[in-house]
């Protein structure tokens, strides 16, 4: 069996703060590289346990979050950019999984939680509010791949099931902070909510082994989330300073991968 599985890095166990952890010039950054991939290799464990004998790993995280040197040999990884919708993803895969995700902008109870950037208030397609998990379930599902395993913070995990209630899910953290970032600036909405209870790293890892086997065992059960064109994607951006006017983008398409990638043209709300 083949399987896709796409990482990110603001859900994984250990990763405490986006200014620390989630760029280059982060004190923790290598810290972080190196808790994403023994996550993502916990992952592979359990998937090759149930019988898969081919993976790709897709860094989704815009910096670059996998260690190929700590990778496991197993696995090949699409790194780099430029790279845009489907990223290496096609109708080969028989299903794929989703490493260290985060819940999307204004999440209650999310640990920095955001859409794409901190900067996106609300991304909508055809009138749903979507975050990066439903979008990676979507652009899986037009290939007709089951997204079927999330491991990220307990609010991430709760955003997959409220779109595939069977999906499995490894919670390897938990935010603290209560309420919606709405209407805040990027800046403020990065430092909302901050604050989490991590499980330790190995805790965390063993989860994700047992979960991501377990997803595969199940494959025949999990079902795809997808919408029907044609599309209208609405993507609204945060005020850039207090008081300031938020900036609203609308596409349309009758295909979702031309969807994704169309440039957006934003303007001012009235």
């Amino acid at each position: 069996m083949k399987i896709y599985i796409i990482t990110d890095l603001e859900g994984v166990a250990g990763v405490i703060n986006s200014k620390d952890y989630a760029t280059p010039e982060g004190r923790y950054y290598e810290i972080a590289r190196e808790l994403t991939t023994m996550e993502t290799n916990a992952a592979i464990e359990g998937l090759i346990e149930a019988g898969a004998d081919e993976i790709l790993v897709f860094d989704g995280h815009g910096h670059g979050a996998i260690n190929p040197l700590l990778l496991h040999p197993s696995a090949k990884l699409l790194a780099g950019r430029p790279l845009n919708y489907p990223f290496g993803c096609d109708e080969s895969f028989d299903a794929a999984l989703m490493i260290g995700q985060h819940a999307k902008s204004n999440t209650d109870g999310g640990h920095l939680c955001h859409t794409c950037s901190f900067k996106v208030e609300d991304l909508q397609i055809n009138g749903i509010s979507l975050g990066e998990i439903g979008l990676n379930m979507l652009f899986t599902a037009y290939f007709g791949v089951p997204m079927i395993m999330i491991s990220g913070d307990r609010a991430a995990c709760d955003e997959a099931k409220s779109l595939v209630p069977n999906i499995e899910t490894a919670p390897v953290k938990e935010g603290i902070k209560r309420g919606s970032a709405y209407g805040l600036t990027a800046e403020e909405n990065r430092l909302f909510n901050g604050a989490a209870i991590h499980l330790h790293p190995k805790r965390a890892r063993e989860l994700i082994k047992e979960k991501a086997k377990r997803a595969l065992e199940r494959l025949d059960e999990i079902e795809l989330f997808w919408l029907e064109p044609p599309y209208e994607l609405v993507s609204i951006l945060r005020p850039e300073a207090p008081g300031k006017p938020r900036r609203i983008a609308r596409v349309k398409s009758n295909d979702l991968l031309e969807l994704l990638r169309l440039p957006r043209k934003y303007e001012y709300m009235k």
